[in-house]
């Protein structure tokens, strides 16, 4: 796993101090691919859950109910350090941007000790929800629904702005 080393501090491995919101998800066997750690995709799963799982917990509303919903533009992950079945991953919630149409997540997830090896990331996600008129997706696209922005405004990270 490559370590995320250099001199930029989007680049450093992010510690847990960086991140506003959690949640915990719990491994399982089958999350492991065959080199014994977890697999590629179920990163993103973790990311992608991660998010709308907040929202929803946040807005007290079906998310997928709203005027306007956010439709993944973007999402990536950068690795720091194996993680896998069967310790639980905490997942980090923070804001890079917050937009009139879109707003940018960065998700971190920890295995381990808080003290010690699960201070620092193992892996950062980042999801870029834009949102469209629900009732037509293909629309171009809307305002950051008000129960969405006050759901996200505690999450914004001055430093990533």
């Amino acid at each position: 796993m490559s370590g995320g080393a250099g001199g930029s501090p989007d680049r450093a491995r992010p510690p847990r101090s960086a991140y506003r919101a959690w949640r915990t998800a719990t491994t399982r066997w089958s999350d492991d691919d065959v080199y014994g750690h977890l697999n590629n995709a179920r990163y993103f799963d973790l990311i992608d859950t991660a998010v709308n799982a907040h929202l929803a917990e946040a807005t007290g509303v079906d998310i997928r109910r709203l005027p306007a919903v956010g439709l993944v533009a973007e999402v990536s992950c950068r690795y720091f350090a194996e993680m896998g079945y069967p310790r639980p991953i905490d997942l980090g919630l923070r804001v890079e941007r917050l937009g009139t149409s879109s707003v940018i997540y960065r998700v971190g997830l920890f295995q381990g000790d808080p003290e010690g090896e699960g201070a620092l990331a193992s892996a950062e996600g980042r999801f870029v929800h834009v949102y469209v008129d629900n009732t037509e997706p293909e629309r171009p696209v809307t305002p950051v629904p008000d129960v969405v922005r006050a759901a996200v405004a505690p999450l914004v990270d001055d430093a990533l702005a």
